[in-house]
């Protein structure tokens, strides 16, 4: 796994170079728990980035009136790029359903998959303490590069890991809010110190973004938002 990085104050971007059984290389710009951020400065990163499509898993809304931000986020990004969306908890808080994201132009991955740019792209919805099995079993069974979007990080140790998934993206975690010494300090689903907050874990087959909203009482230290770009080479 190669990667670099270029932070700045704001609005950060990551470049990340993933090896992959792919014919040509293709770019993915991926972000997640939007919670309705303002969007002009996620998609003017997005664009800058020039990526072939545009990964969003999960919190793209955040309540039944703060809905509206995350589909007009999806809309403008899939007027310009094609869009994978996967499902938050805050999806079904804000009553969000597939066929509101198809409106957008974009394309929902609820417990299922695409494929892309030679990648198979999948999508697991939250369902409590235990996500669809048997998706997971279709979609490991399917051959090629296996890119799994999932909101939850903390599903990745506890299930998604035994199964031969190449790379799982995830958010939720908001960074851990504050960061310090490299760790985040509070997560959701995860409590004090949690193990998955940002970047990569488990020799690279999952990684956690630190998401661009927030809307909770904490706010974030030394923790910017990100956009995060991947690009997948030739093996």
């Amino acid at each position: 796994m190669m990667k670099a990085k270029n932070r700045g104050r704001g609005l950060a971007a990551a470049f990340y170079k993933v090896k992959a059984p792919v014919a040509d290389s293709v770019r993915f710009a991926f972000v997640s728990d939007l919670h309705g951020a303002p969007n002009g400065p996620v998609i003017e990163a997005i664009k800058k980035g020039e990526p072939d499509a545009v990964l969003v898993c999960g919190d793209f809304t955040h309540s039944v009136r703060v809905r509206e931000p995350g589909l007009s986020f999806l809309r403008l990004s899939a007027e310009t790029f094609p869009t994978f969306v996967s499902f938050g908890n805050h999806e079904k808080d804000s009553k969000t359903t597939p066929a509101d994201v198809e409106k957008t132009g974009a394309v929902p991955l609820c417990d299922s998959f695409v494929r892309f740019g030679g990648v198979l792209i999948g999508g697991l919805t939250p369902r409590g303490r235990d996500p669809d099995a048997a998706f997971l079993e279709r979609f490991s069974r399917e051959d090629g590069f296996r890119l799994l979007l999932s909101h939850y990080p903390h599903y990745y140790g506890d299930i998604i890991k035994k199964y031969p998934v190449d790379l799982t993206l995830s958010g939720h975690a908001h960074g851990g809010q504050w960061r310090f010494f490299g760790r985040g300090i509070i997560a959701p689903g995860q409590g004090l110190f949690p193990k998955y907050t940002s970047g990569f874990y488990d020799g690279g087959r999952l990684f956690v973004g630190r998401g661009i909203g927030n809307r909770t009482p904490f706010p974030r230290i030394n923790n910017p938002p990100e956009v995060v770009f991947f690009d997948f080479i030739s093996e």
